[in-house]
């Protein structure tokens, strides 16, 4: 049993979330918010599978958005079907990526719905959930759920997935889901070792958790393996099992040099399962608010953690990376972290309606030219610096 990546087959580590970073005991303070809370990814290539609409792709660099599916994010008078128009809008202004994330704890179009409403109605955009919780499904029939949306999209799936935070936002959903808290993380690696050995032909998986056999045959994806599978978690744990096993590391601290630090850990444990770190997509998710005026924009925020989390702005950007101000700020804030080495930038809107929603999802938009320029700069700078090493040898 193996996730993809994690050649030869080897056991999946049965890792339990332990202290560690500062960004996690900073999580673990306030009972980690948000549905990021532990996923992965696979990082083989597939853009030579969107073959439609040109959009505008950063060389190195990815820039998506989250989709607003969350009745929070909705003003009186929005109707929810415009989260198709949305996408589309998104497709057209060049944001290479729609993400969906996934929850119980407030009203929201289901994340897996979205994504196939998605599917057909977009060309070449990235489809990707941050962060679904695998144990909120029976894991066969997600397998047949995301396989199906891989084939609707033409390949076009990516699934960062997460295990739950303690506290409100995670432990209640195991109650609901009538699945034990324990070993939440030894049932994550093996769900999505059930998926692809499912999307592989498997007729039958035997886990430690997991046991089925007969089991019929599930739609294949598009993209051969099945979609890319990125992991979320900031503990020295869920670093170690997103190099060894994951295909992306999607995680959201509030500081560009734990992200560096993480990312370290990742490509260590990579380097130690005998992977490459281009195997990994480095990505990064981040609450982002441009605003010509400061106060303005934090006061947005402010509403948006509130009506979000039910928790103050000044709580939630000690656990998670919350970036606002005028566009120059923003910018100069999201190119710390791609120098920390982010690769895809997964960008939640702090709007509290669509109106607003479209407003902020065209300011970051005009921001694309200028991160791919912060992107180029840091290869640039990279690899001088490593030919000073190398001539230093």
């Amino acid at each position: 049993m193996a996730l993809r990546g994690a050649r030869p087959k080897r056991q999946v580590e049965l890792a339990e979330m332990t202290a560690g970073t500062p960004f996690a005991k900073r999580t673990r303070e306030v009972h980690g918010t948000c549905c990021i809370g532990g996923g992965g990814a696979q990082a083989i290539p597939r853009r030579e599978l969107a073959l439609l609409a040109p959009v505008v792709k950063i060389a190195g660099m990815d820039i998506g958005v989250l989709l607003p599916t969350g009745t929070a994010q909705w003003g009186p008078a929005d109707d929810p079907r415009e989260l198709v128009a949305f996408g589309r809008q998104a497709e057209r202004l060049g944001v290479s990526s729609l993400f969906v994330n996934d929850s119980l704890i407030s009203p929201r179009i289901e994340a897996l719905t979205m994504l196939a409403a998605l599917a057909p109605a977009t060309e070449s955009v990235t489809l990707g959930t941050a962060a679904l919780m695998p144990f909120l499904r029976r894991p066969v029939q997600a397998a047949q759920s995301l396989g199906s949306i891989d084939v609707l999209s033409g390949g076009r799936l990516t699934v960062a997935v997460g295990a739950g935070f303690p506290g409100r936002f995670g432990r209640p959903l195991y109650t609901l889901s009538e699945l034990p808290w324990e070993r939440r993380f030894a049932r994550l690696d093996e769900t999505v070792a059930l998926w692809r050995a499912l999307w592989d032909g498997a007729d039958s998986f035997h886990g430690e958790i997991l046991q089925f056999d007969d089991i019929p045959p599930t739609t294949r994806p598009s993209q051969v393996g099945g979609p890319p599978i990125w992991l979320g978690g900031a503990t020295p744990a869920a670093l170690a099992r997103t190099g060894r096993m994951y295909d992306g590391w999607l995680p959201y601290p509030p500081d560009p040099a734990d992200y560096a630090s993480g990312l370290r850990d990742v490509r260590r444990a990579a380097a130690g399962a005998g992977r490459a770190a281009e195997d990994i997509t480095s990505a990064l998710f981040v609450s982002v608010r441009i605003d010509d005026d400061a106060e303005s924009g934090r006061r947005a925020l402010e509403a948006y953690a509130r009506a979000t989390y039910g928790m103050p702005l000044e709580e939630l950007e000690r656990i998670q990376a919350v970036v606002t101000g005028s566009a120059d700020q923003v910018l100069r804030r999201l190119g710390q972290y791609v120098a920390a080495g982010a690769q895809h930038i997964v960008a939640r809107l702090g709007a509290l309606d669509l109106r607003s929603q479209r407003d902020q999802l065209e300011r970051i938009a005009d921001l694309i030219p200028a991160i791919q320029k912060a992107m180029d700069h840091t290869a640039v700078s990279e690899g001088s610096r490593e030919g000073v090493d190398s001539r230093s040898r």
